[in-house]
């Protein structure tokens, strides 16, 4: 069979598809590279924003954490009489050792004093020669005044015998005073307890030598009166002010763990004891059933008493290095300002601050390494901590 020839295509048609292809390859090419460029601003603009370190903001809290302060205290006798000897001798008796209950005026050891006992002899004798030494300068004026009538004697010879009556009565009166001054000595020879009390110490046997006054050794007794305690507590002197003369406390100590005591500040020592910073109070501590020591250590929990409550912050937020302690702030226009602060307490988690921030401070919570002043942060989460939980973490402190 014969075939039929094909229409040729015209030039006209080619050309037209030739001229949407070229256009479709133009539009395809600029579509990828406004595309390309669109992912390059992306990536620049993302590059950028990671760029500036992301930061977690917190705001400081006011109110105080915890309205107790635990520090360690010294238990110590409400009376307490080291007794020394007043005569020197010899231990002749003792009759109270330690843990033995006492009485006011109880006589709890003997001195021998021989030369004590000698001295008064002596003394005694003196003042037997004296008071007759008088006896006789007084008779003598007696009978010169009956003969002045006579004019047997003179004026001046009464004058005089009245002079060395004065003498020797004088001297009664001196050698009086002696034997009164070694008697009371000779009564030291008996030791005796000045109150109701318990023996505490006891530093001496039968036969000890015995020195007078209390600079050459330990005393021979101590007596305390424990039915009261004093508790002693050096208190640093940020918190003197908050605790109250009167105020209660709670003790503790460690031969009862699971017991406290309550106490009573009863004085200040109302100074600052350089070498240490801190004040010294004095509570006041029953003791009737004679349970506690004295000597020991205890805790002593104090109640502050603020007029105003202290900021305080997370201690994460805290940042020391060269140039001291202090925290990273954000300001309105989102850069870092550093500000110096001053802790007024260290409770672990949280720290309380005495000056440096307001309440209005925006606080960057773990601050990254190496930001400084001005830099610029992006801040990711902005939180107040409730109330609740910061005082569960103060508890905890």
């Amino acid at each position: 069979m014969p075939t039929e020839p094909r229409s040729p295509v015209s030039r006209r048609k080619l050309g037209m598809f030739g001229g949407i292809a070229v256009i479709a390859a133009l539009m395809l090419v600029i579509s990828g590279i406004r595309a390309r460029e669109d992912s390059s601003a992306k990536l620049r603009e993302w590059t950028d924003s990671q760029a500036i370190p992301p930061v977690a903001v917190i705001f400081a809290e006011a109110g105080a954490l915890t309205a107790t302060i635990d520090l360690p205290g010294r238990l110590e006798a409400y009376y307490r009489a080291p007794i020394f000897a007043r005569v020197n001798g010899y231990l002749r008796s003792w009759s109270a050792d330690i843990g033995a209950r006492v009485k006011a005026g109880e006589v709890i050891a003997e001195i021998d004093a021989p030369d004590l006992d000698q001295q008064l002899l002596q003394a005694r004798a003196d003042l037997t020669n004296q008071q007759a030494s008088a006896k006789l300068s007084e008779v003598t004026l007696a009978r010169r005044k009956t003969l002045i009538a006579s004019n047997f004697v003179s004026m001046q010879e009464i004058d005089e015998r009245t002079a060395d009556l004065s003498n020797k009565i004088a001297a009664v009166n001196s050698s009086q005073a002696n034997v009164e001054r070694l008697e009371a000595l000779a009564g030291y020879k008996k030791i005796t307890v000045p109150f109701d009390g318990i023996v505490t110490a006891r530093a001496t046997d039968v036969g000890a030598l015995i020195n007078a006054g209390g600079g050459s050794g330990p005393p021979m007794f101590v007596i305390s009166d424990i039915r009261k305690l004093r508790v002693y507590v050096n208190v640093p002197q940020t918190y003197v002010p908050s605790v109250r003369i009167g105020a209660k406390s709670v003790i503790s100590v460690p031969e009862y763990p699971a017991r406290t005591f309550d106490a009573t500040v009863e004085a200040s020592a109302q100074a600052v004891d350089v070498s240490s910073g801190t004040t010294q109070m004095q509570l006041g501590l029953e003791n009737a059933a004679g349970e506690l020591m004295p000597g020991g250590f205890a805790t002593v929990r104090l109640t502050l008493q603020r007029d105003g409550g202290p900021l305080h912050i997370p201690s994460s937020a805290l940042v020391f290095n060269q140039n001291g302690l202090r925290v990273a702030t954000v300001g309105a226009d989102d850069r870092v300002l550093f500000k110096a602060v001053t802790i007024a307490r260290d409770l672990g988690r949280d720290i309380e601050l005495a000056s440096g921030i307001t309440l209005d401070d925006r606080i960057i919570n773990a601050p990254p390494d190496g930001i400084v002043d001005g830099d610029q942060v992006r801040i990711v989460s902005t939180k107040r901590r409730p109330a609740t939980v910061s005082a569960k973490q103060g508890d905890k402190g």
